[in-house]
């Protein structure tokens, strides 16, 4: 009982101090993370103990109250784990997640798919391992089990299919300022309008 309220202020100090929209441990109470994880506590406790159904209704109930925070019953969360934002969070079944690791909103933790993770042998890893203090921004996504080292940060926006070293920075490309359209080119742009509106693509 004395373990589950120190993490609990351990949670509670962890996002004031990563949130600067949090002025007291008592308005962290508020923040979407917090169901999350202490859902995924004690549904990951009932899912190694053999009670997966339990486990998989708490996290469901935990996905409903928080915006969209899926994580699998299964998977592996450090300490001082902090999703900010929150909002359409995937965390697969085979994930392992470090110690002060941040996850930003539409973050997805999954694996590759069906058609290849059912040729893997019986228990192997699907997917990623995020070391410690990772950093991994918006709407990234980490596919298959692969590592992320400690320290490293994936950038908003990325894929990520492959290893990515301790200390590492993985970018996505950055978007590209075009000047105004030349007459031409919209021109060009209407008349591919016009034909995917008259083909019923939309």
């Amino acid at each position: 009982m004395r373990r589950t309220i120190a993490r609990a202020r351990e949670d509670l100090a962890m996002i004031v101090a990563r949130d600067p929209s949090m002025r007291s441990r008592a308005e962290a109470l508020l923040h979407p993370a917090l169901p999350a994880l202490w859902a995924h506590r004690l549904a990951h406790v009932l899912h190694t103990r053999g009670h997966r159904h339990t486990a998989r209704v708490l996290a469901y109930g935990a996905r409903v109250a928080t915006g969209g925070i899926e994580i699998h019953p299964a998977a592996c969360l450090g300490r001082r784990v902090f999703i900010d934002h929150g909002a359409a969070v995937v965390i697969g079944e085979t994930a392992r997640i470090g110690d002060d690791v941040t996850i930003f909103h539409q973050v997805t933790l999954g694996a590759v798919g069906w058609w290849r993770d059912g040729r893997r042998e019986p228990g192997a890893r699907r997917h990623p391992v995020l070391g410690d203090r990772v950093v991994v921004g918006a709407n990234a996504i980490v596919l298959g089990p692969v590592t992320v080292g400690d320290d490293a940060l994936v950038g908003a926006g990325s894929l990520v299919l492959t290893d990515v070293p301790p200390g590492a920075r993985v970018m996505a490309p950055a978007a590209e300022i075009v000047q105004r359209p030349s007459a031409e080119d919209r021109e060009d742009a209407a008349r591919l309008l016009r034909a995917l509106a008259t083909s019923g693509c939309w």
